[in-house]
């Protein structure tokens, strides 16, 4: 397997919900929907006033994350997803679904809450890096980022821990870890503002 070396472009996520609107099962899969109760779980506040999503493909895990707060900007690199994200999300007021390529088009404002979910191993280890730079900038003292990741093999810029670990790395001491959950197939970081 060779592995990507530059983060992975918008084209290539067109070209995956070109071919299916759901490519990784986010609607059916059990495992999807093990995982995004994990991740709801494994958030310590009931509520939270402003959330950024990285990465929220076609927003199952985005309509769910709407019930937990006031207002939710949610991004995806993808024109297709973002689309099918609109639908999915029709009725929630508090949700804004923006096409952007992260890093180079992070949006302004300040957030309690950040979740990066299946997203920082396809970038490469400098924008990573200035992944973690913004989410420091943008996270609110005693925010939250939350991390979840798929552990297994892959051919992205970075590995599921790689990529994990590097972030937590980048963004010490500014954040700090407060909880880890590992499982057979993905990990759950939770950090905090200190």
């Amino acid at each position: 397997m060779n592995r990507a070396v530059q983060s992975l472009p918008a084209a290539y996520f067109e070209a995956l919900y070109a071919g299916d609107p759901d490519p990784w099962k986010f609607r059916t899969s059990p495992y999807e929907a093990e995982k995004y109760a994990a991740t709801l779980a494994a958030l310590p506040r009931a509520r939270y006033g402003s959330v950024l999503e990285i990465g929220c493909s076609i927003g199952v895990l985005t309509r769910m994350l709407a019930a937990r707060c006031e207002r939710l900007v949610a991004l995806d690199g993808s024109a297709r997803a973002i689309a099918t994200a609109r639908r999915h999300c029709a009725g929630l007021p508090q949700v804004e679904l923006l096409q952007r390529e992260v890093p180079r088009q992070w949006p302004r404002g300040r957030h309690d809450l950040i979740l990066l979910s299946e997203v920082v191993y396809y970038w490469d280890e400098a924008d990573l890096a200035e992944v973690a730079a913004q989410t420091l900038r943008a996270l609110r003292p005693d925010g939250d980022a939350l991390l979840v990741h798929w552990t297994g093999t892959t051919d992205y810029p970075l590995s599921g821990d790689a990529a994990v670990e590097g972030f937590i790395r980048a963004t010490t001491p500014g954040l700090q870890v407060v909880r880890q959950e590992r499982t057979e197939r993905y990990r759950l970081d939770l950090l905090r503002r200190a």
